[in-house]
């Protein structure tokens, strides 16, 4: 009855409201509470005096009735990946719950591409799953103010004796991250990185080697060495020379030129300016921002870019496909992209489709004001999980998350099983290889499984380090740990200014991911002449469709907890 009432408010609310906040992956970097307008108590159900009588139901950790909960996980729709919702991994974790907490566990797939869309979707007819997972956090405080979300505040405290595995591996900075300051709601839980290697660049070693070019180190050197691959198409390329992609970026240029933009920022800039303009991950009201895109807008002019980015959107395989197939000199993207899924890989492909040379390698070349790399990253947090109203099994799905933490549980997610997924070396290093039918791992590490995790966590830190080269099948380890040490040079992490929710930023999140991707866009395209115009009136846009409020409330926040001051204590 419940699920049926909330649904019915939440659809009239939405209907009422813009309820969109926020696409995959661009939640904020500065993440904070939400408040108590928002308290999910809908049910007395769910409250936190029924939290302690719910946890002397347990007897040895086990229900005595079987327990049952849905739990989301991404469908990233990989070709001849395996069933996300029934797999090795799957029955892996239904039989230990079962077997642990007589819990049965049933996943819900989700699309990864439209997560925020599809979880708005199943709130409002009241389905959706008992533990939820999105980046945004925007998104969980518009469901918090139509009261869909439970207040977590009261089970993670009560239910701590149950709850070992979660509190050693995420502690009180990632269970309490979100925790609004003056209401005390908690409305999400965020997830921890067990690395904090976000974005890289990385260029084709083998025509770097034909055209007897050292990897650049600079800005000035990238431009020459973008000059270069154009202006030899043919010697690279030969008859495919007009397909030559001197260098590639997507739609999203904000996430995929980030290490350009990060090297326009002041990297010694307050906390203060970083956290007020900071509500996007993608920059685009950081100063600095805007010489970036106008150096990104000047390449393309002289034919230094892919001409057709801004035309492929979130999910299309267009611009991997012209990697793999060995078009592309140059580009931007996580940091270990090319070499992430198997005999799919870009950097396999490569080597089918064009020789045993031909791969892509990390560089660092866009120094800051300082002559240094760095890179802004966020604190130690990852996705948001979240437990809808309609939840009415608040300590089983504590106890999942529990489960989900166990070290042993994420060693096996990410490993699987010897000789179906990995093998063991000499010095006892795990190497991963490729596997078949439901062992498959759709997400790389298992990341989607592992949902409290995001990054490789064996069963200890020495074989965690040992391994982290050979997680990758049929990739030289070598550049593995290139990439891995770039991308821990010169970090900046982020802090959490914790002050209690931004009301502006609720319900808007959605319009701005989108205008802020058309500002990007627009402005790399756009003719040299025409460029501060474009900008300027595509941000203006930006800040009056909620941008500027979001800005002003941010600036006062800051103000009423740290005063004057422009660093954190």
């Amino acid at each position: 009855m419940k699920k049926k009432i909330l649904s019915v408010l939440l659809a009239c609310t939405m209907v009422l409201s813009v309820a969109a906040c926020g696409d995959s992956d661009n939640g904020t970097s500065q993440p904070t509470g939400g408040d108590s307008a928002g308290s999910a108590n809908v049910s007395t159900d769910n409250t936190g005096s029924d939290a302690g009588a719910a946890a002397g139901e347990l007897v040895d950790g086990k229900f005595a009735e079987t327990r049952q909960i849905t739990v989301e996980i991404y469908d990233r729709g990989n070709d001849g990946g395996s069933d996300p919702e029934n797999n090795m991994y799957t029955e892996y974790i239904k039989k230990g719950m079962l077997e642990d907490h007589n819990v049965e566990v049933t996943f819900k797939k989700v699309p990864r591409w439209t997560e925020v869309e599809e979880i708005n979707n199943l709130l409002a007819a009241g389905d959706a799953p008992d533990i939820c997972v999105t980046y945004s956090y925007p998104t969980i405080q518009t469901y918090a103010q139509m009261g869909g979300v439970i207040d977590l505040s009261s089970y993670v405290d009560t239910y701590k004796d149950q709850l070992p595995n979660l509190w050693n591996w995420l502690t009180e900075t990632n269970i309490y991250w979100d925790k609004d300051p003056s209401t005390g709601n908690l409305w999400a839980i965020e997830a921890k990185l067990a690395v904090s290697n976000r974005v890289l660049t990385f260029v084709r070693q083998d025509w770097l080697d034909k055209l007897n070019m050292k990897a650049p180190t600079t800005k000035a050197e990238f431009e020459n060495m973008l000059i270069a691959f154009r202006d030899n198409a043919e010697l690279l390329l030969g008859a495919d020379a007009s397909k030559m992609v001197p260098y590639s970026v997507s739609y999203d240029v904000g996430w995929r030129a980030a290490t350009l933009i990060e090297s326009f920022l002041d990297p010694n800039m307050s906390d203060r300016e970083y956290y007020i303009n900071g509500f996007d991950d993608r920059k685009l009201t950081q100063n600095g921002t805007k010489d970036a895109i106008k150096l990104l807008n000047k390449w393309y002019n002289d034919g230094l870019m892919w001409k057709d980015f801004a035309l492929y959107g979130s999910g299309d395989t267009t611009e991997d496909d012209y990697m793999k197939a060995g078009y592309v000199g140059a580009f931007t993207h996580n940091w270990d992209y090319p070499y992430r899924n198997g005999e799919d890989s870009i950097n396999a492909n490569l080597k089918r489709n064009v020789g045993e040379d031909a791969k892509f390698v990390a560089i660092d070349c866009f120094e800051d004001k300082n002559g240094n790399y760095t890179k802004f990253v966020s604190g130690p947090i990852d996705r948001k999980v979240f437990f809808p109203s309609t939840n009415d099994e608040p300590l089983a799905s504590m106890l999942y998350l529990d489960w989900i933490s166990d070290p042993e549980h994420i060693h096996y997610l990410q490993t699987g099983d010897e000789g179906v997924t990995h093998t063991v070396t000499a010095d006892g290093a795990i190497a991963i290889q490729p596997a078949t039918g439901d062992a498959i791992m759709n997400s790389g590490m298992n990341i989607d499984y592992t949902i409290t995790c995001n990054g490789l966590k064996l069963i200890s830190e020495e074989l965690t380090n040992k391994s982290r080269a050979l997680n990758y099948p049929g990739i030289d380890a070598a550049d593995v740990l290139s990439a891995h040490t770039i991308a821990n040079t010169d970090l900046r992490i982020g802090k959490n200014v914790n002050v209690g929710a931004i009301e502006a930023e609720e319900g808007v999140g959605d319009t701005l991911s989108s205008k802020r991707d058309i500002v990007y866009d627009n402005a790399v395209v756009a003719s040299v002449a025409d460029f501060d115009s474009v900008w300027e009136s595509g941000l203006s846009d930006y800040l009056a469709a909620g941008g500027q409020a979001i800005i002003d409330e941010r600036t006062a926040k800051w103000e009423q907890f740290f005063g004057s001051s422009d660093m954190l204590p």
